[in-house]
């Protein structure tokens, strides 16, 4: 049987930094991510890719403020299912033209996603994840009388709102995924870490202001479609121990308690490495083969094992 890869991008993939994301610049990045994964196919690989939307999200945050007194601002789970319409748009448009130029005749398709949490989240009541344009502390201040958002000061250059990351627990789609990626079609899934929704008593969903880890998700998502790879992409060949440091040396392969152990001597920072080693042990530790971390150049060759650091059970 072939096997399915879980492969996670992040938004900047997308727009690079410097960029003033136009769609055109999107599809160009997404051109190269695409170009990375043909081999992959030709391989024999099942493909599901999900992707950050960090920089995407943003702009639209933005175009909400200006636009307010012309039309109505649409809440943040609405701007997380249109930046998964419009870059799952671009990939399958991109990715479909980069497999037939090379006599791949594969479908590929985009699901909206849903990505059920706990109304009861912690992350609730303490917001953590800046997004959106920066304030002055005098807009801030208005932003939280008049809208109730919870403002932060981030890094001395300016004043941000601060959403809720709540932990993913179930993708509403995953039925439908399974279903299109064993009949052979590339699926985009979960992007920007899939619409975040609670259940209501009745049992009908309702969207929350909130932002899901994409790495979080991605964990969820291979571990419920029953993959046997989840690959996250980073700027690095491998994951690295005392980085920065006379002693950095590369790591192709750790045990999950092994990673978990370097991640407890604060090898692998929160705001760097950190998420995605945690994202990798939770897949291993929940029945996954072997999750991956690597660059996307080198994609076909870490599946292979030849590239990339490997995370097992053990």
């Amino acid at each position: 049987m072939p096997r399915t890869v879980v492969m996670a991008f992040g938004g900047n993939a997308i727009t690079r930094p410097g960029e003033k994301g136009t769609f055109a610049e999107q599809k160009a990045n997404v051109a190269v991510t695409c170009r990375q994964l043909v081999d992959l196919v030709r391989n024999g690989y099942r493909l599901i890719l999900t992707h950050g939307n960090g920089p995407q999200v943003g702009n639209l945050l933005i175009k909400n403020e200006l636009a307010k007194d012309i039309v109505p601002a649409m809440p943040l789970d609405v701007l997380v299912s249109n930046t998964q319409g419009s870059i799952g748009y671009a990939i399958q448009q991109i990715l479909g033209y980069e497999l037939a130029r090379q006599g791949l005749q594969v479908p590929v398709t985009a699901v909206i996603t849903q990505v059920v949490v706990a109304a009861d989240d912690p992350a609730f009541q303490n917001p953590t994840k800046p997004v959106g344009p920066f304030y002055t502390q005098e807009e801030a201040k208005k932003l939280m009388q008049e809208r109730g958002y919870r403002m932060v000061e981030d890094s001395n250059r300016g004043w941000r709102r601060v959403v809720p990351s709540p932990k993913p627990l179930e993708i509403i789609e995953k039925e439908a995924i399974k279903a299109l990626t064993m009949a052979g079609v590339i699926v985009v899934a979960a992007g920007g870490g899939g619409i975040p929704v609670v259940r209501r008593p009745d049992g009908s969903l309702a969207g929350v202001e909130a932002v899901i880890d994409k790495d979080r998700a991605a964990t969820i998502l291979a571990s419920q479609v029953g993959a046997d790879v989840l690959f996250l992409l980073t700027d690095v060949e491998r994951v690295c121990l005392d980085y920065g440091r006379p002693t950095q040396r590369e790591v192709e392969e750790l045990t999950a308690s092994e990673a978990r152990r370097y991640l407890a001597e604060g090898q692998f920072p929160p705001g760097s490495m950190g998420p995605k080693v945690e994202a990798a042990i939770a897949f291993v530790e929940a029945g996954g083969e072997k999750a991956i971390i690597g660059s996307l150049a080198r994609a076909a060759e870490a599946v292979a094992g030849r590239s990339g650091t490997r995370i097992v059970a053990g």
